[in-house]
């Protein structure tokens, strides 16, 4: 896989395909590490003399321009932190795209507007998604593939357009791949990894690849009630994921016979309702054991218990992979499990990684310094596909 350094880039025109997909209330961001996380990538390429144009998706538009999936305040967002004018073109590749890029000069930067914005992103249709990757390859003289959260998915800017392009891995992509690797291969052990989240479906393929590779799994958030359950907890009005018990108790029986340590929370925070996540109201949880929780109760984080278990499983690992919160972090009375997680990882000498999506959020929601974790990825899907041993599109597109 070349990267940046085997491009001449000066006086080019150089499509960089970004992760920009940050979380918005309203036109605010309310995050924009992923936007940092590319920073590097494109402040070298414009010092280095290349007319960058940096494309993106952001959340789930249907094919058709919408105004609350723009991804004008990521662009100003950019601006700011690279400490430069940026452009914005209000379109991906019609008339706007073309007079911005046009009017680039060497060392100047433009956003395109959200490429799902035109149904050939991400059309299963092979015709469809080519003809789209055309009219963004006919922008563009070189390509450079930086946005790690998509690259498990089959688009056009993601896997057809590399192919038309000469093309490189950006600085984030290179880094992330060579973490995800310290997770894959020569592992330095103990190695344990923590689920968290809210489904137990969005995990079972990263649980059936690892059952050969780590030493403990910890299971917390949402999905952890599916586990109890298959068990033969009460777990009262908890999340539950029924369709899903036969592969939980297929699982831990493997668990068992591989010698692989299964560890569940053993008491939990409930509360007759879901917290208010708009005023952050008190919830006024209690403690219940996680075997026998109230018909009338659900948990949502997990307990005192748990945390001290959580964080004794953690202090004697080499490896740690975290992906996904211990319950509802967003509210104030249950971040306690998802902030002792974290603060298990920072006090134990293992190389961490916090992979993507809400772990990520809530490691700086939470205030801590993200430079203290290993790596905290910028890709949740793509960091469980890689680890669930998946071929990822984004990266096949960068093999030469």
């Amino acid at each position: 896989m070349k990267t940046i350094d085997d491009l001449q880039v000066a006086g080019k025109r150089v499509f960089v395909r970004a992760d920009l997909n940050v979380p918005l209330d309203g036109t605010t961001i309310t995050d924009d590490g992923r936007i940092r996380a590319v920073l590097p990538t494109i402040a070298r390429l414009a010092e280095a003399g290349a007319k960058v144009i940096v494309a993106s998706h952001l959340g789930r538009p249907k094919g058709a321009p919408d105004p609350k999936f723009s991804l004008a305040p990521a662009a100003a967002r950019l601006g700011e932190l690279l400490g430069r004018d940026v452009s914005f073109a209000a379109d991906t590749v019609d008339d706007g795209a073309r007079s911005t890029v046009e009017g680039l000069a060497d060392g100047q930067v433009a956003v395109l507007e959200n490429l799902r914005f035109n149904p050939g992103e991400t059309s299963k249709d092979d015709a469809e998604r080519g003809a789209f990757a055309d009219r963004l390859a006919a922008l563009a003289d070189l390509y450079v593939g930086d946005g790690f959260g998509a690259v498990h998915r089959k688009h056009a800017s993601v896997y057809d357009l590399p192919a038309r392009l000469p093309h490189a891995a950006g600085g984030l992509i290179a880094t992330e791949v060579g973490v995800l690797k310290k997770l894959t291969e020569d592992v330095r052990r103990p190695y344990a990894v923590v689920l968290g989240g809210a489904k137990v479906s969005d995990k079972l393929g990263v649980i059936d690849h690892l059952l050969g590779k780590a030493d403990r799994i910890l299971i917390g958030g949402g999905m952890a009630y599916t586990f109890l359950k298959a068990q033969g907890h009460e777990i009262g009005g908890s999340l539950l994921q029924e369709d899903q018990i036969p592969a939980v108790r297929e699982y831990l029986t493997r668990a068992k016979e591989q010698g692989v340590e299964f560890v569940l929370p053993v008491d939990v925070l409930a509360a007759a309702e879901f917290p208010d996540l708009k005023t952050k109201a008190p919830a006024n949880p209690v403690t219940v054991s996680a075997d026998v929780i109230p018909a009338d109760m659900q948990g949502l984080d997990i307990g005192p218990e748990t945390r001290k278990l959580f964080a004794s499983k953690l202090a004697d690992a080499a490896t740690v992979f975290w992906n996904g919160p211990m319950g509802v972090f967003e509210h104030p009375d249950y971040a306690e499990g998802t902030r002792a997680v974290a603060q298990a990882l920072l006090d134990s000498p293992a190389f961490s990684v916090v992979g993507g999506g809400d772990s990520a959020a809530a490691v700086r929601q939470l205030g801590f310094d993200e430079n203290a974790f290993g790596h905290i990825s910028t890709g949740g899907g793509a960091s469980l596909e890689y680890l669930e041993g998946k071929t990822l599109p984004g990266l096949a597109a960068l093999e030469d």
